[in-house]
């Protein structure tokens, strides 16, 4: 008896204005289907429960109710039952399906718990509702329906988990986020407030499992191209090397990486699409309803009850579609977040292995880039990818269901939309070719910034900053210029494809009604089609931006940076890449166990490359060394953290043992002239220590290790003799510390090589001797010849070290300063980096980005958007109207006047479109152009202290991630979100013409919708300002281990970085996770909010249908349908504009940092006539660091005459170098004048001094580019002199060798010059300016004697014109000075010529004595 519903049955339930279903359909079907629901879902449920252990369930409030009501709700199906039966028994006929269907619900309700009890997850859900003929059924389906309403809320409440499950954390549901936001508006947002990243999302796992994975498919793509080479001859190692490089990069270099990924995130990626698909049939089920609801309008005599159904299944289902986009969106993001995490571990990882090669290939730019912009591309290629397939099959259904509304008319769309299609494609490609020439020009323009901002001390002491500010100009010229043509395509290409729903419509509309004069375009047939090609304009916008996401992709991204592998040494032969010539050929080196041996040799002989090689840094071609523990590189590696971190280099602290090393290392005094002690902060790269001391804190290092096997690159070079000989006694000599590890040392210092028990003298990167000092001295050949050159007094070689190391009295420049300094730094950190203690963005902000536009451009913006929309809303109205023409003979009348007025407005809005996007693209391009003017004049104005205490990473992140943001994303956005707020001021207009009851619900919904947004804005902004400051520790982390890694690696401490590594990295998704989900939930919140709109606009239609044309209720529903994405995109473009408008606050943050002194001043025009003489006076000279700290020199008075040659010693930190630094006016004097050839100096204008003197810096530095730029980066000499200076320096030959000779391209830092020869290369540099006062600090520390011995008579003869300033360590190499100047304190001690001072028996006595020559 349980029939379906037969046509009087569909009479009773549809064709009435009291509807209801029949009770015999009540009693089966509706009963029915959740129990067989239940009963299908039920195998697979229990397999779940079987295989995934989710513990013992809690007896929670929540739990407990849903058991209470459970039982009721059993028990009143099996009260059903009873009843019938007693009915039965009673005499009182029923038919089976009475006592069938409640049996069959209780039965179900009871079996299947008990057998799912350790959860209890799923519901039957079932309304029986309608009234009953007598009264015990009737109070039980009451009873019954609000039982079940009462389950289905308890089980949309979120439980806790059962004790001893997996899932740890809880869920994270709407209410847990809810109360985030709330706290997030309350209160700034800790790191602490957000929840600890999941196991499964942390890097310990993500990682370990993509290495495994990327091993797998790298395994696999080798055996294919091992399989090729397979069929070749034998003809040796190296070319089948070569070959599979050569093959790995024919074929696409991504494909293992790629595929690594597919295999770990693959099915969750598949499970997102399945959600994204469900959404799409939600998506196409409402023109559908649509269609129903205008026809109900159109027909007076249905009930009205239709209109409500209608209306509230619109929303239902619209609602169901925004559930599962949303899950699909959060579903893309984690596995972004995932897919993140996987590459910053891949490439940190990758760093710590690098070989030379790959490292001079890669700069540290070029990596950070790879981890901050590249992977962020990755991530938005996830969410788009779906967009390439489905897009297509969304168009092919959209033209299915036009076809059913107009016939054949629907084809000319497909003409128009092929037609759009290819044109937008050839706009695409073209964009993305100037965007990669944009991408080319960042590169070079972060590769060049970097490389300023390292070396910014050498750009300052030669003047040079305009030049290489004009340098960035002209690359950052070249990229605005791309910026700009690409701009004006994506104008052009959103312009068409916003015209596009107009031109499909219209050329529809057209051929629809002119074709054939009896087809009438009606309401239905207009704004279903047009609610449908809003569908396929989506899809269609989908295609771009998809394929843009995959182009923007770059495959650099998976290219050769995760090819190279370290190889194992077979014979002595080495070089630093495959490409050059040996650097170290046949080396056979035995060191026994224990001893100390000396490399010795002249500058490029090969003595560093040796060291690098038993390390294994270079690509080896033969046997090698066991690997060695403990290195102490000739560039001293220094960590931004404090003096005990940088010497543990985590260890754990040995206090007895720490002592002793710190006082072996001398640098007992130097801790207690810090303001913290051990505890004091290093700046980055060591920056704010002198380089004795940093040499130290190197060798400190090493020692605590206590390792075996000491490698040692010169350690002696930065130090005072007297320090050296403090070291050799204490650390490396027979009885140092070190007596009983083997020691590989590499020096200069001559007169300690009696004490060692071999010698490896190197020529030419071959070992030319070996053995004992004795016995070379009797063999009498290369080395013999080599000390004679160096004579130096050998009776005096083990002279002691006279008194205690206490006497060194040590002290330098910045370092009181330290904890000052350390304070800075953290409160630059929280302020600068993060700006968290702004809680929303200051108004003056925006004021500052729309004067950088122009005001007269903002409003021509402004108005252009007004217009445009006008046009758009009359073109909308004009359609209503045509649509409501009434039918006259089957025909309507003024058609072609129709379609003629429709296309005009058509025509004048995509034009109004493309004009006023177009200006603010381009208005865009106009702030970014000031903004980074004003920051690169900000930053290279600043005085040295600035670049001490602030982070390299916050300034490279300003120049690259902020400016990024300036570039495309702020005017992107700003686009969008004037589209969009007009648009929404047109839906509100179309609406309350309509219906001007809506207005009743818009306002309270606008009001919510303003509520959220302003809740959502603040906590978003805080999670993206904490994020961005979790994310700089990241990049410098990666650049600080790039350019230590071979001390990492030599000290075997590459776990204790990857775990660092991986700490910042899991930070950085803690705060990234809660922003994803903050963004999902408010498009959640939205979408009901727009969804809600659509209700209300579609409920007053249904209610004022007696006097509303079927025109004006599409117009205004279709349009209402468009806001859900309106009002979503609209506050996601806020959003976007004021988390990136942060950028702009912070490339202006440095318009308030104090400048350093004008560089020219026009006054002082007589500036070139004149530095003459070179005299220079002190006159009361004081200088200290920073305000509040004592003075680095005190009241120093001195003369020193044109030409003269003064020495400068004294020991480490007394004030040597401080006094260049006056000179030059790094830093201004406290009091007190310094008068070169009379004229004050801080009355000229920077460049003007700094330009007449010439200094040589302690660090020797070059800029990655051509030597020839390095010699001479203001392009004022010839080749010819260019040339001569090279000769003088004794580098004419070794640069006439070199492949491109002046052309040859230095690599980032000039790594690949030894340290001799870049300090060569900078004295080429000074030789060339010619200046009448040189500077040389420490110049020669680096270099062997006989090379300083050249160096020194290349200075006599070429400098014989000019005041010299030779600050010294070696005391030898004063020695023929006019005069000397000893300091001591920041005081002069003594001032003299050599003979008076060795007669006086003072200081500078004693430090002869130090040093063996007394």
């Amino acid at each position: 008896s349980a029939a379906p519903l037969l046509p009087t049955d569909w009479n009773q339930t549809w064709y009435t204005n009291t509807p209801r279903f029949t009770w015999c359909f009540e009693s089966t079907v509706i009963a029915w289907i959740p129990c067989a629901y239940l009963w299908i879902s039920f195998p697979f449920y229990y397999l779940y429960l079987r295989h995934k252990n989710k513990g013992y369930i809690r007896m929670s409030h929540i739990f407990k109710a849903k058991m209470v009501f459970g039982c009721i709700l059993v028990m009143l199906c099996f009260s059903n039952v009873f009843f019938v039966l007693w009915e039965v028994s009673q005499g009182i006929p029923r038919a089976p399906a009475f006592f069938i269907g409640p049996a069959v619900v209780g039965i179900t309700m009871v079996i299947l718990p008990l057998f799912c009890w350790h959860v209890a997850q799923l519901r039957p859900a079932r309304a029986d509702l309608g009234f009953l003929e007598d009264h015990f059924h009737h109070i039980t389906t009451y009873l019954y329906a609000s039982l079940v309403l009462g389950e289905l809320v308890l089980f949309c409440l979120v439980d806790h988990p059962p004790f001893f499950s997996k899932a740890v954390n809880n869920p994270v549901t709407v209410r847990v986020f809810s109360r985030l936001i709330r706290k997030g508006y309350q209160q700034s947002l800790g790191v602490d407030d957000l929840w600890p990243v999941r196991k499964e999302d942390s890097s310990e796992e993500i990682v370990a499992w993509a290495e495994r994975e990327w091993k797998k498919c790298h395994s696999r793509t080798q055996e294919s191209a091992i399989f090729k080479k397979g069929q070749k001859s034998e003809t040796g190692i190296a070319e089948a090397e070569e070959t599979e490089v050569l093959l790995q990069s024919e074929r696409s270099q991504s494909g293992p990486l790629l595929r690594a990924f597919w295999s770990m995130f693959g099915t969750y990626f598949l499970l997102s699409t399945v959600c994204l698909v469900i959404c799409d049939v939600f998506l196409f089920s409402i023109p559908k309803l649509l269609s129903l609801f205008l026809a109900f309008i159109e027909d007076q005599e249905a009930p009205s009850w239709h209109g409500y159904f209608y209306a509230f299944t619109m929303f239902l289902l619209a609602c169901l579609q925004t559930l599962f986009e949303q899950r699909y969106m959060y579903m893309c993001l984690v596995l972004g977040l995932r897919l993140k995490t996987a590459v910053t571990g891949l490439v940190y990882r990758k760093i710590l292995v690098m070989s030379n090669a790959s490292r001079k290939a890669a700069t540290v730019g070029e990596i950070v880039n790879l981890v901050s912009v590249d992977v962020q591309k990755l991530m938005d290629l996830i969410i788009y990818f779906n967009g390439t397939w489905l897009a297509p099959i969304r168009i092919i259904i959209c033209f299915v269901f036009l076809w059913q509304l107009l016939g054949p008319s629907a084809l000319t769309s497909i003409a128009v939309f092929l037609f759009l299609l290819p044109l937008n494609f050839m706009i695409t490609k073209k964009r993305s070719r100037f965007q990669e020439t944009q991408m080319k020009h960042k590169d070079e323009r972060a590769k060049l910034t970097n490389a300023i901002l390292s070396d910014i001390k050498v750009i300052k002491l030669y003047g040079w900053e305009k030049t290489f500010m004009e340098k960035v100009f002209g690359i950052r010229k070249q990229e605005l210029q791309a910026l700009k043509r690409s701009q004006i395509l994506f104008a052009a290409s959103l312009a068409s494809f916003h015209s596009s729903t107009f031109l499909i419509a219209f050329v529809m509309f057209a051929v629809y009604t002119l074709v054939d004069n009896t087809h009438v375009l009606d309401a239905q047939k207009a704004f279903v089609s047009l609610t449908l090609v809003n569908i396929l304009n989506t899809a269609h916008s989908f295609l771009p931006f998809s394929i843009n996401a995959a182009v923007q992709v770059n495959c650099r991204l998976c290219s050769s940076f995760f090819g190279h592998k370290c190889i194992t040494i077979r014979n002595g032969t080495f070089c630093w890449s495959k490409e050059t010539s040996p650097c170290l050929r046949s080396i056979n080196l035995m060191v026994p166990q224990g001893s100390l041996l000396a490399v010795v040799g002249q500058v490029g002989a090969g003595k560093s490359s040796l060291l690098s090689a038993l390390l294994g840094e270079l690509e080896k071609t033969d046997d090698g060394f066991p690997q060695c523990q403990a290195y102490v590189p000739q560039q001293p590696w220094i960590q931004n953290a404090s003096v005990e971190d940088n010497i543990l280099f985590g260890k754990e602290i040995d206090e007895t043992w720490f002592n002793r090393v710190i006082d072996a290392c001398a640098l007992q005094p130097d801790l207690e002239s810090f303001p913290a002690g051990q505890k004091s902060e290093i700046g980055e790269k060591g920056i704010n220590i002198s380089g004795g001391q940093k040499q130290r804190v190197n060798l400190a290092r090493a020692v605590y290790q206590n390792a075996s096997i000491y490698l040692l690159d010169d350690p002696l070079s930065a130090v005072d003799a007297h320090v050296g000989q403090h070291i050799f006694e204490h650390v490396l000599g027979p009885n140092g510390l070190l007596k009983d590890k083997t020691r590989v040392l590499v020096t200069h210092t001559i007169n300690i090589l009696p004490q060692v028990d071999n010698i490896v003298f190197l020529v030419d990167g071959m070992i030319s001797e070996v053995g004992s000092y004795q016995e070379l001295l009797q063999r009498n050949g290369a080395f013999a010849e080599f000390l004679r050159s160096h004579f130096t007094p050998e009776e005096k070689a083990g002279a002691s070290f006279p008194g205690n190391p206490n006497e060194l009295e040590s002290f330098f420049l910045s370092l009181s300063v330290n904890c000052f300094l350390n304070i800075i730094l953290n409160v630059e950190e929280l302020v600068g980096e993060g700006g968290l203690l702004l809680f929303t963005v200051n108004t003056s902000v925006y004021a500052a980005y729309l004067k950088a536009t122009g005001l007269p451009l903002c409003v021509y913006i402004i108005l252009s958007f007004t217009c445009q929309q006008a046009v758009s809303f009359s073109r909308g109205y004009w359609l209503s109207i045509w649509t409501d023409d009434p039918v006259h003979n089957g025909t309507q009348q003024h058609t072609e006047l129709r379609v003629g007025v429709f296309g005009a407005l058509g025509v004048i809005q995509a034009l109004g479109r493309f004009a006023s996007t177009a200006a603010v693209l381009l208005g865009g391009v106009l702030a970014s152009h000031k903004l980074f003017l004003q920051l690169l004049r900000n930053v290279a104005r600043s005085p040295m202290v600035f670049f001490e205490q602030t982070p390299i990473g916050n300034l490279l992140n300003r120049f690259s991630r902020e400016m990024d943001a300036i570039d495309s994303v702020i005017p992107d956005k700003l686009k969008s979100l004037l589209g969009f707020l007009f648009n929404l001021l047109e839906i509100y207009l179309v609406i309350i013409v309509a219906t001007p009851r809506a207005a009743m619900a818009i306002v309270p919904l606008t009001v919510l919708y303003a509520v959220f947004q302003h809740f959502y804005v603040i906590t978003s902004c805080q999670l993206r300002r904490t994020e961005a400051a979790s994310r700089s520790p990241i990049y410098s982390h990666i650049s600080e281990t790039f350019q230590g890694s071979s001390v990492i690696r030599a000290y075997k401490d590459q776990e204790r970085f990857i775990l660092k590594n991986n700490f910042l990295v899991d930070e950085n998704q803690r705060i990234c996770f809660p922003g994803a989900v903050a963004d999902r939930w408010l498009a959640t919140n939205l979408e009901f909010l727009g969804n809600g709109i659509v209700l209300f606009a579609a409920l007053f239609a249904a209610m004022g249908r007696t006097h509303l044309s079927p025109g004006t209720a599409g117009f205004s529903i279709s349009y209402a349908l468009q806001i859900t994405g309106v009002l979503n995109w609209m506050v996601r473009s806020w959003t976007e504009i004021e988390n990136n408008i942060v950028s702009v606050e912070r490339v202006r943050e440095y318009l308030r940092t104090p400048k350093e002194a004008p560089w020219t001043l026009n006054g002082k025009l007589q500036g070139h006539v004149w530095l003459t003489e070179g005299r220079i006076e002190f006159r009361n000279y004081s200088l200290r660091y920073r305000p509040n700290l004592e003075l680095a020199l005190k009241q120093v008075n001195l003369t020193i005459n044109g030409q003269e040659k003064i020495g400068i010693t004294g020991r480490t930190g007394a004030g040597k170098s401080t006094l260049a630094v006056g000179l030059l006016r790094l830093v201004e004097a406290a009091e007190g004048a310094i008068l070169i050839d009379g004229l004050n100096i801080a009355q000229l204008g920077l460049h003007d001094l700094r330009t007449k003197i010439t200094v040589i810096p302690q660090d020797p530095v070059l800029f990655s580019g051509s030597l020839r730029m390095n010699l001479d980066p203001l392009n004022q000499y010839s080749d010819a002199d260019i040339w001569t200076a090279l000769e003088l320096t004794q580098l004419k030959n070794f640069v006439a060798d070199l492949p491109d000779q002046l052309e040859y391209k230095c690599t980032d830092q000039g790594e690949n010059l030894s340290t001799g020869q870049k300090q060569l290369v900078c004295l080429a540099r000074a030789l060339l300016r010619k200046a009448k006062i040189l500077i040389l600090d420490e110049a020669t520390a680096a270099v062997d004697f006989e090379t300083d011995l050249q160096i020194q008579s290349t200075l006599r003869t070429q400098f014989k014109g000019s005041t010299v300033l030779t600050i010294a360590h070696r005391i030898n190499t004063i020695m023929d000075c006019d005069r000397i100047l000893v300091l001591e304190n920041g005081q002069i001690a003594e001032f003299d010529t050599v003979e008076h001072l060795i007669a006086q028996k003072g200081l500078f006595y004693r430090l002869m004595e130090e040093s063996g020559l007394a």
